[in-house]
């Protein structure tokens, strides 16, 4: 269902650019779904990823604890999987547990295969939140 959600929102990609689309979805503690898109300019600095647009979305309507999140990509030759950059990794230790699963999706032709990683594989050393101590 997650990945389902990832791979519609990847439909509504604008990467004219690097025509790499990429779709991701959040669950959120309560059961429900904020899919987002990369939207890519022409000032590449400006382009937004999927998981980021997933998680603001989601964040914008007032939820800050996640089950789980997903993200598709098409298939890159030599690749087994592509992983999110480092600000949407740095994005998702804000908002998620270091346990929350991520299940990341390639689409090969119609076949998708999915592999699941904590975030905490993804991400071991997050710029931490500061408190005081």
């Amino acid at each position: 269902m997650l990945l389902d959600a990832a791979q519609a929102a990847r439909e509504n990609s604008y990467s004219p650019y690097s025509r790499f689309k990429v779709g991701a979805a959040v669950l959120t503690d309560d059961g429900k779904i904020f899919s987002g898109t990369n939207i890519e300019n022409s000032s590449y600095g400006l382009t937004v990823c999927a998981e980021r647009n997933a998680i603001f979305a989601a964040a914008s309507a007032g939820h800050r604890k996640f089950k789980a999140l997903a993200l598709i990509t098409q298939k890159l030759k030599g690749q087994k999987f592509n992983s999110p950059c480092g600000a949407c990794r740095q994005v998702m230790s804000e908002f998620l547990s270091p346990d929350t699963p991520i299940y990341i999706a390639v689409l090969d032709g119609n076949k998708r295969t999915a592999y699941c990683k904590k975030l905490s594989e993804l991400m071991p050393f997050p710029f931490d939140k500061f408190t005081e101590k």
